[in-house]
């Protein structure tokens, strides 16, 4: 063979081989002829050789100029790639291809010189050969003169990289050609080989330097300061370790094999991975790198359009800017997926010349051994770009995924109030849990869009050179198939827009509900919400039914395709007259084999990007909602002006109308350092006048100008979960001083010494585990420790005690922030003498302005406030006077200090008792559990039998296995019948041979078609069973465990876990088995051949299962670390949402994000890692599985002639071709699934939760009047929040006598509220009893007796719906009675003013009502429900003076005979009780008539009031 290698073939030798060969051959022999080869290289070598002379010209011309003013550049020379990696390599390789090139044009030209004429392939060879030399010349001449020199140059330049890629495509073509070529028994000269050669080590060496090329950042040793101390050094190195990818700084081969996960799998094998054990992220996947990058092309997209100016984001721009941002992954996958689809139809293509090789043919009979390299190589080739297509595919994903989730984020910062309330918190949770999510995930079927036409592409090539124009038959019978997908295509878009959104007004409910649970419980409600949620999630179902069984209809549609195309392929060869040899139908077979990749994987690309558009166009849409306009308010710096805050002719609106607006002719100017105060009743618009000022409800017209920075404490305490310190601190440096002051100026102390970890005390969701008093408190030291220049509270006074309010009054805002802009709005008239101006608002104007003096005469507004509290206080005359000796200020001062000292004695006694060593365990919110190990075998079997009990599996197993029967079957079948060749007489007819593929064929499909309809079944009652049980479960759990998990981590199981079995578990648990069962019968087939092969298979089997074992420890945790860090995302985005005016106010949008960036790149890190160990895997499992392959040819080709069927070997090899990929699929589909089946461990984790005591007791039946008396009585009660927290409760003996009112005090934090939630059996008593009316009310139901109670709880809450559902949820009363309800808690003129009356529409969380009007409404439901026993908790605390008259006027007029218990902090309200009782520290302390106790000087009570009386005096 040598000296034919040498010299070209003569063109008379060339034609009668092409003679010699059929049609097919010499049209491919045509196709590749050497003048298309070397005229494709030279023209791209001559584009590379004009680009590179053009830059050296253009950079000339630009620096020739530059050099005068520079004085030269030739000091940077050198310098520029000092810290840049893999620079050396690339330089000398592309200099040692340079010269290897100029040689070979060189030679080319001396060895061709000798020649009398050149043909056309000789003067194309000359062209290519020259044109490589001039243009690799020059490249390496930029490379090392030009590119040298940059040193901002992050990495090698997009245009080299493409280049190398290219040319790495070129080179692995021209192999390709040549070993072709040389199959068919054309020569291939040395000469070519040795370029060939050359080219793809080169070409591999350069593009490994192009994507592993970059600076490293570090610089020269010289460059560094020389004063860094030894040990500063040590420390900067050591915590940039853990911060540093395991990526960065590896090496070629440790990146091509993925060996650079192997120190993370080392740790993962040897223990429980946390999040600390895994490395960081490269710069470019984090947050911080992505998120500029991608604004940047997002706004350079979105120009300004339409009348609003508003940037208009749609799907398709949004889709250009991240592919923008990742393209240099998406380049780079684009050459890896080219190589390994042009591997993949190498062995199809050489089927038939091995089948012929095996039947003695004389054409092939020296080429076994290359046969065999052949097959190898494109094997290898095909691993290694599929891994690293992968992998870089995910890693696109991950950044596409934290870009969106940015920029959602700072989005939902922005969002303009009217904006807000369209879209509910459900709905935004939605888009960074679900949608972002999807997007990433698209990654993996990105390229499959263009690489299905391509694959049919070669596949078409291929049957035409095997069986002519019958190849046109399978052309048309594909697209056929393909066409007639594509209404069931649209049916899926349809179906899986309508679930989304189904599962979006589901979610929003849900976590509406989690927020309202407390007060659904002391109501009795949950059932009937459960029910609610249950039938939004009907609705879901119903689309989730019609998706799953149309997804069901294609698959059929798919795995059908391959027999289809092969029967019309194979009737068209019979009608045609083309004779089917066993190799040619080997050849198809294997063709259609490969074609099933795209054919299975279309389907899912096709649901995924309808799945991806769906979730782009909700992501565009969110991001097209209005912001707030920066120019609501004109901010100046701190003493620019000689205003604080100035509003002239401010008019202002939530609805965004000029009909209807909320706040009307607005003039005021304040001056730096006044006190300002707002009152008026409720619903008048005070805490509309805060939002105006601080820009946050949309300005109709006027000026609002602020001169100084701001600080805002809302009505409603907004706390992060979180420790008290950091909510106080709010991102600032630790003063010890400041802070000190702050937590002394809010009485926050004492509350500190009661919690077990003082302020390290971990904060529940939304303050669980603080009373409104302590959060109130809170809210006010995180404002005062910011140190602003203006000051906004919105009552924050009422949600505390009243000496607790005097206390923050004093030294809040008279005392810290005496020389501050303050503006408050209060109800207590008590606070407004202090003021320099006072606004008093009715109907949104200011209908009164002044100091209190000046305004006290001149309005009847003011005075109906005034005249209210002078009421109220009538009651307190008589103490006035006996104790109006008392009232000097030194008196006061002691009365304090006594109250102080006594209030503080039990928790002195209660600190030194407490136990040191109750370290974590004792903090009401833990870290989310996670399994660890194994996912247990209970947890997969509990989900097969969950529906039908299993029965429905073994069908869908038998139904796989007979399709994979019938399947070998046929392909047998034709194997075996068909003739080795035409001389061969064939054993069957043409038509039988057809016709009993066909029925076998037709078997198979029907199997599928039961399977997929099966597998569609069980996956719908599956994930309905599952979502049922998980949902009465979490309704029925104690309020502990409310109180104890945040939302996040529900809703993330009730949105995340249920989408993956909603959809995925199912199909993936079935893509194993039927891996699986393919897998068998592969080596079934393969053993036929040569059983020798289970001598390989098995010991081979046997290392990729250890693989799998070892891979799967550290890749279960990092795929439960994925499910725990993504909870923190969610929780973190629902409190920023809920608490953006807060955020706005104080300034912190900065910080605020670059904690949800924190929080992502915790999120992507495990991702990331995942991703590589996966990777990791596949590659050693393909090297092994290429062994068992290589060895089946390797015995084969040595096998002596005739000793074995051709054409069962050619069957063996055809299936074997698969066998790398099963053997993955089937080790990495057991660990996808390993993962994905941790969303069902999540969810029983959830049906598992402890139940609360039973609803209704059986048995003994309560009498329906109970209680007819109301009488409560408590016997040495303890109570405790969790078995690891102390008692709240501490042996507290009382009795609450029948149709008498009682007032329960004490300061915050004394266990008022936790005496209420025992009576509601919220807690449980830990030791001691509760009788109602001589009933123990632990032995009887919860909402025997919970629907017996009424309670007007201290957080008013109203759900999203109508008044109507509000007042009466439980749909159990006339409108009539609705109405006297309403007139009865003073809304009813209110609710007429509405267009739709009782049927005017309540937003999520009542936020379209004031929380007066809330408080209200929570009065109406108790009025309907006319209960004998009645709690209060500080239920009239957001109401003003003259509202809380009334209030307690209706009180007393509709429950005269009812057992009134009242918790308040404003001391009239107590004052006309029958009793009152004093609790401190969880111990009743004082218990008597109000009037016996304030006869009592000493008494605490006493003090208490003297406290407030004192305060009130002064108005």
């Amino acid at each position: 063979m040598g000296p034919a290698l040498q010299t070209p073939m003569p063109s008379s030798t060339a034609a009668a081989a092409m003679a010699a060969t059929p049609a097919g051959e010499q049209s491919l022999v045509f196709a590749l002829q050497q003048l298309f080869l070397h005229g494709t290289s030279a023209a791209a070598h001559l584009v590379l050789a004009l680009a590179v002379a053009g830059r050296f010209l253009f950079r000339r011309l630009t620096l020739s100029g530059g050099r005068a003013k520079d004085g030269g550049v030739g000091e940077d020379a050198g310098r520029g790639t000092g810290g840049f990696r893999c620079y050396g390599v690339a330089v000398c390789t592309t200099w040692a291809l340079a010269a290897f090139e100029a040689l070979v044009a060189a030679y080319s030209w001396y060895a061709d010189a000798a020649a009398a004429s050149w043909s056309h392939d000789a003067v194309a060879e000359q062209v290519d050969t020259a044109a490589r030399a001039a243009a690799w010349l020059l490249l390496a001449a930029y490379v090392q003169f030009d590119f040298g020199r940059q040193r901002h140059q992050e990495r090698f330049p997009a245009p080299l990289r493409l280049w190398w890629a290219l040319f790495m495509l070129l080179s692995v073509v021209g192999v390709g050609v040549h070993a072709a070529a040389c199959l068919d028994g054309f020569p291939v000269s040395g000469r070519s080989w040795a370029l060939d050669a050359v080219s793809v080590i080169a070409a591999v060496v350069l593009l490994a330097a192009g994507f592993l090329g970059r600076r490293d950042g570090r610089g020269h040793a010289s460059e560094e300061p020389l004063l860094i101390g030894a040990h500063e050094a040590a420390d900067e190195r050591s915590g940039s370790a853990a911060d540093t990818s395991l990526l960065t700084g590896s090496g070629f081969l440790s990146v091509l094999t993925f060996s650079w996960m192997a120190p993370l799998l080392a740790v993962g094998h040897t223990k429980t991975l946390v999040l600390d054990d895994v490395p960081g992220l490269e710069p470019g996947d984090s947050v911080a790198g992505l998120l500029p990058q991608f604004k940047a092309n997002l706004d350079a997209l979105t120009g300004e359009s339409g009348s609003s100016g508003r940037k208009v984001v749609t799907a398709f721009k949004l889709t250009k800017a991240l592919l923008r941002t990742v393209w240099g992954h998406v380049g780079v996958t684009v050459v890896y997926a080219l190589v390994y689809n042009v591997a993949t139809y190498v062995g199809p293509y050489l089927i038939d010349s091995l089948v012929q090789y095996l039947n003695g043919d004389e054409r092939y009979a020296s080429q076994g051994q290359l046969l065999v390299l052949a097959f190898i190589v494109a094997k290898v080739l095909e691993c290694l770009s599929q891994g690293h297509w992968n992998f870089r595919m995910q890693q696109a994903g991950i950044r596409a995924r934290s870009a969106l989730v940015g920029v959602v984020y700072q989005k939902s910062l922005a969002l303009s109030s009217h904006s807000r309330r369209s879209r509910t918190n459900g709905e935004m949770i939605n888009i960074i849990s679900v949608d972002a999510d999807r997007v990433g995930i698209f990654a993996w079927y990105m390229h499959d869009l263009w690489l299905v036409p391509l694959q049919v592409g070669m596949a078409m090539f291929i049957l035409y050179s095997t069986l002519g124009l019958a190849s046109l038959a399978a052309l048309g019978a594909t697209v056929v198939i393909m066409l007639a997908n594509v209404p069931p295509g649209k049916m899926q878009e349809k179906f899986q827009e309508k679930l989304m959104d189904s599962k979006d007004v589901r979610m929003k409910a849900t976590s509406e509900i989690l927020h309202n649970m407390r007060i659904l419980k002391l109501q009795g409600w949950e059932m009937r919400f459960l029910s609610k949620i249950i039938e939004l999630r009907k609705t879901e179902t119903n689309w989730l039914k019609k998706y799953l069984y149309t997804s069901a209809t294609v698959t059929f549609v798919f795995w059908g395709t391959p027999t289809f195309v092969a029967v019309v392929t194979f009737g068209a060869c019979m009608l045609m007259g083309i004779p089917l040899e066993s190799g040619k139908v080997l050849s198809a077979l294997a063709t259609f084999r490969v074609l099933q990749e795209p054919i299975y994987v279309l389907p899912d690309t096709i649901s995924m990007v309808i799945q991806t558009k769906v979730s782009l166009d909700r992501i565009a849409s969110f991001l097209c909602l209005e912001e707030l306009p920066s120019d609501a308010v004109q901010r100046m710096p701190s003493g620019s002006s000689d205003f604080a805050i100035n509003i002239s002719n401010g008019c202002f609106s939530w609805e965004a109308s000029p009909e209807v607006p909320t706040l009307k002719d607005l003039n005021f100017k304040v001056r730096p350092g006044m006190r300002v105060a707002v009152c008026g009743t409720v619903g008048s618009g005070k805490s509309s006048l805060l939002s105006c000022i601080l820009g946050e409800i949309p300005k109709l017209s006027g000026e609002v100008q602020i001169c100084g920075t701001t600080a805002y404490v809302s009505q409603s305490a907004w706390i992060q979960s979180g420790k008290i310190q950091e909510n106080i601190l709010f991102g600032m440096e630790m003063n010890k001083e400041k802070y000190d002051r702050a937590l002394e100026s809010c009485s926050l102390n004492k509350d500190l010494e009661i919690l077990p970890f003082g302020d390290q005390t971990i904060i529940g969701e939304r303050g669980i585990n603080l009373s409104g008093g302590q959060k109130q408190r809170i809210q006010i030291a995180r404002a005062l420790y910011q140190d602003t220049d203006i000051y906004l509270f919105d009552d924050p006074f009422s949600a505390v005690d009243a000496h607790t309010g005097s206390h923050l009054f004093k030294e809040c805002l008279l005392g810290d922030l005496a020389s501050k802009t303050v503006v408050y709005v209060t109800h207590q008239i008590e606070f407004l003498p202090s003021a320099d101006l006072i606004l008093v608002m009715k109907d949104g104007r200011i209908a009164q302005a002044g100091k209190y003096d000046e305004i006290l005469g001149s309005g009847e507004e003011f005075m109906e406030l005034v005249g209210a509290h002078k009421d109220a206080l009538t009651t307190l005359d008589a103490i006035n006077a006996m104790n109006r000796g008392n009232m000097s200020s030194s008196c006061s001062g002691t009365a304090k200090l006594k109250l102080s000292k006594s209030l503080s004695s039990c928790e002195k006694k209660h600190k030194a008792n407490e136990d040191e060593g109750n370290a974590q365990s004792g903090q009401l919110v833990q870290e989310e559990e996670r399994e660890k190990g194994r996912v247990g075998f209970w947890v997969y079997w509990n989900y097969l039998i969950i529906a039908y009990r299993g029965a429905l599996v073994p069908f869908v197993l038998l139904a796989q296995i007979l399709f994979q029967t019938l399947q070998i079957a046929s392909n047998y079948w034709m194997a075996w019948a068909a003739p080795v060749s035409k001389d061969v007489e064939p054993a069957v007819s043409m038509s039988m041979l057809l016709y009993v593929y066909v029925a076998l064929a037709l078997g198979s499909s029907l199997c599928i078609l039961v399977r997929s309809l099966f597998l569609a079944t069980v996956a719908y009652k599956t994930a309905t069973l599952l979502f049922n049980k998980m949902h009465m479960s979490i309704f029925r759990a104690p309020m502990s465990f409310f109180d104890s998990t945040p939302s996040g981590r529900i809703l993330n199981r009730a949105s995340t876990d249920q989408s993956e079995v909603d959809t995925n578990i199912a199909g993936q648990m079935g893509s194993v088995a039927f891996s699986i069962i393919q897998l068998v019968g592969i080596v079934t087939v393969m053993s036929q051949v040569a059983w020798q092969v289970f001598a390989v298979f098995i010991p081979v089997f046997a290392v990729c299962v250890w693989y799998q074992r070892y891979y799967i420890d550290t890749a279960r945790e990092l795929q439960r670390l994925v499910g725990v860090c993504k909870a923190p995302i969610i929780q973190h985005f629902a409190e920023s949402i809920t608490g953006s005016t807060t955020i706005r106010s104080f300034g912190k949008e900065n910080q605020f994000e670059a904690t949800n960036s924190h929080l992502m790149d915790a999120y992507s890190q495990p991702k990331f890692y995942n991703t590589g160990a996966r990777e990791w895997l596949c590659f050693r499992l393909d090297v092994l599985s290429s062994l068992i392959f290589a060895f089946s040819l390797i015995f084969l080709i040595n096998l002596p002639t005739g000793l074995i069927d051709p054409g069962i070997a050619g069957l063996a090899i055809t299936y074997g071709l698969n066998l790398n990929m099963l053997q993955a699929l089937v080790v990495w589909g057991l660990c996808t699934l390993e993962n994905k089946i941790i969303s069902v461990e999540r969810i029983l984790q959830y049906i598992s939760i402890p139940a609360e005591p039973p609803l209704f007791m059986s048995g003994d039946k309560l009498d329906r009047n109970w209680p007819s008396n109301g009488e409560i009585q408590l016997y040495n009660l303890h109570v405790k929040y969790a078995p690891q927290l102390p008692f709240v409760l501490k042996g507290l003996t009382v009795t609450f006598p029948g149709g008498m009112k009682t007032g329960i005090v004490g300061r915050t934090g004394s266990g008022k509220s936790t005496l209420i939630q025992a009576l509601f059996r919220i807690v449980d008593p830990t030791i001691g009893q509760i009788l109602i009316d001589g009933v123990d009310i632990c032995t009887i139901g919860l909402h025997d007796l919970r629907s017996r109670l009424s309670i007007i709880p201290q957080e008013p809450t109203m759900f999203e719906g109508t008044v109507r559902s509000n007042l009466d949820p439980l749909g159990e009363y006339t409108d009539n009675q609705i109405w006297e309800a309403l007139n009865c808690c003073q809304l009813g003129d209110e609710v007429r003013k509405k267009e739709l009356k009782l049927d005017s529409p309540v937003i999520e969380n009542g936020e379209n009502w004031s929380v007066g009007q809330r408080q209200l409404v929570c009065l109406g439901r108790v009025i309907l429900k006319r209960s004998k026993v009645l709690v209060l908790d500080e239920a009239t605390a957001s109401v003003d003076t003259a509202t809380d008259n009334l209030i307690q006027k209706t009180l007393r007029q509709q429950f005269l005979e009812t057992t009134v218990i009242t918790i308040a902090h404003r001391i009239t309200s107590v004052l006309d009780s029958d009793m009152v009782l004093l609790l401190d520290d969880g111990v009743a302390v004082e218990r008597d008539t109000p009037t016996k106790l304030l006869e009592d000087r000493s008494s605490l009570f006493s003090k208490l009031v003297s406290e407030y009386t004192m305060r009130s005096m002064q108005t």
